[in-house]
């Protein structure tokens, strides 16, 4: 069993990598170096990103990966699976690098995370592999549109026939999916099918996913084509420090390729949203979180350890902490779709690790059946109770009525509904894409929050 050691410096014990048939002269005659020349040639915007990134050769993970360690960015490669890569063809390690750079890219190692993790594992991948060119993507990368690899007779007999069950449903379920769509909407439709959310959290269990193909333990899934190990296991001063390097790099990238007119395989779409990710105007993300953070209510409690300044040896001292309890009221009118719901879910998860939220559903009135309380960061499934109309009183009048429990309420909406009148609680409007923003809505104790067009077309 071999050790590695994690983001936090603890060690933990991996199964040794899988050799995919790569004899140890293969492995240890492998070079990465003339790959990251042809990605330079290449793919100019994906070498500029990668260029200031340590490369580490290792077997103490079984395919590849991006990982932050001490508030540096480094890429681990396993030389045994580089090699079979190159069985392959000669662009899938180029195809590999990409799709490590693609994470950095869109923030899935720092900023951006969802439990259980080996469902957001699965769901970057998803999006990711939607913006690479298909020639590029080794057969084990998990691929929206297309079926799993078949089993070979070798890979059968090692399997039970629940794990192979497993692989077929799970195979079938990939199939089906669109390519195209974000992580977090990826997210969602993984959580909306239960036997597909229960076969990987039950693989997840086990540690990192073995090699495409199952190796006989385990539900008998593939895993990702690369390791998420120690992905958000940082301080927040940590992951603000890692943001800017990499947003720093990316900025660097994008202006060099602006400059000598080539981006490589980078679509025009692709680019425009990494043009808004480094531009300096205000995100709606952003928005959200400035809210959550001004709606905070301080708990003081005496501390016999704390000195207290004024009666030091005389009184006890003092201890602060910030809390924060937000309601979330969906309106069911139809205005809000899928995507819209998963964005906002997106952008809550991180922030419902210090702050509990409850979300109801509404349209004439506040469905509160629907009660859903989020706690620990883990993400509530998206789904509809109602169809009516919409009247922004209800939840006004309902949060107005549980002011006791709640410092503050989102209304998440697009817009069209009569004025409720003032609120005598911090109030944000989240406004859907192709909604409308009222000058009722602004004022005090009182936020508006558009989601652009563009949110909803980033696609990963």
């Amino acid at each position: 069993m071999a050790v590695k050691t994690s983001s936090k410096g603890t060690a933990v014990d991996v199964a040794p990598a899988n050799t995919r048939g790569i004899t140890p002269e293969a492995a240890a005659a492998f070079d990465i170096e003339p790959h990251l020349i042809n990605l330079m040639w290449d793919e100019p915007f994906y070498s500029k990103v990668l260029r200031g990134i340590t490369k580490k050769k290792t077997e103490e993970i079984p395919t590849a990966g991006v990982l932050v360690r001490d508030a540096h960015v480094q890429m681990f490669w396993n030389p045994y699976f580089l090699a079979s890569l190159i069985l392959e063809g000669k662009d899938k390690v180029k195809g590999l690098m990409i799709h490590e750079c693609l994470h950095l890219v869109f923030d899935h190692c720092v900023g951006r995370k969802h439990e259980p993790h080996i469902i957001w594992n699965y769901s970057t991948d998803c999006a990711i592999n939607s913006l690479i060119p298909r020639e590029f993507l080794p057969d084990c990368g998990i691929i929206p549109g297309e079926a799993f690899t078949a089993l070979t007779e070798e890979q059968l007999a090692k399997m039970t026939p629940e794990a192979v069950a497993n692989y077929t449903k799970m195979s079938d379920f990939i199939e089906a999916l669109p390519k195209g769509l974000a992580s977090e909407e990826y997210f969602a439709r993984f959580m909306q099918d239960k036997d597909i959310k229960e076969m990987l959290e039950e693989q997840g269990k086990k540690g990192q996913p073995g090699q495409p193909g199952g190796d006989g333990e385990g539900p008998g899934l593939p895993g990702p084509m690369d390791d998420h190990d120690g992905w958000g296991e940082m301080s927040d001063e940590e992951k603000e420090l890692v943001k800017g390097k990499i947003k720093q790099a990316i900025a660097d990238a994008a202006a060099e390729c602006d400059a000598k007119g080539s981006w490589g395989s980078v679509s025009g779409e692709a680019r425009s949203v990494i043009r808004e990710m480094i531009s300096n105007e205000v995100p709606w993300e952003q928005l959200i979180k400035k809210f959550c953070g001004m709606t905070r209510r301080a708990d003081r409690r005496s501390s016999r350890r704390r000195l207290n300044k004024k009666y030091p040896g005389i009184h006890s001292g003092f201890k602060r902490s910030y809390t924060a309890s937000i309601a979330v009221y969906i309106d069911q009118s139809g205005s809000v779709g899928a995507d819209e719901l998963a964005l906002l879910f997106g952008e809550l998860a991180g922030l419902a690790k210090r702050i509990e939220f409850t979300t109801f559903h509404f349209d004439t009135e506040v469905d509160e059946d629907s009660e859903t309380v989020w706690r620990g960061g883990r993400t509530p499934e998206p789904h509809r109770t109602r169809c009516g109309g919409t009247c922004f009183r209800a939840p006004a009048a309902h949060a107005e009525k549980n002011k006791h429990r709640f410092d503050g309420y989102i209304i998440l909406t697009d817009g069209y509904a009569p004025d409720p009148g003032p609120s005598r609680m911090r109030r944000a409007w989240v406004i859907t894409p192709n909604g409308t923003t009222e000058t009722w809505m602004k004022g005090a104790k009182q936020s508006v929050i558009a989601i652009p067009e563009k949110a909803l077309s980033k696609a990963a």
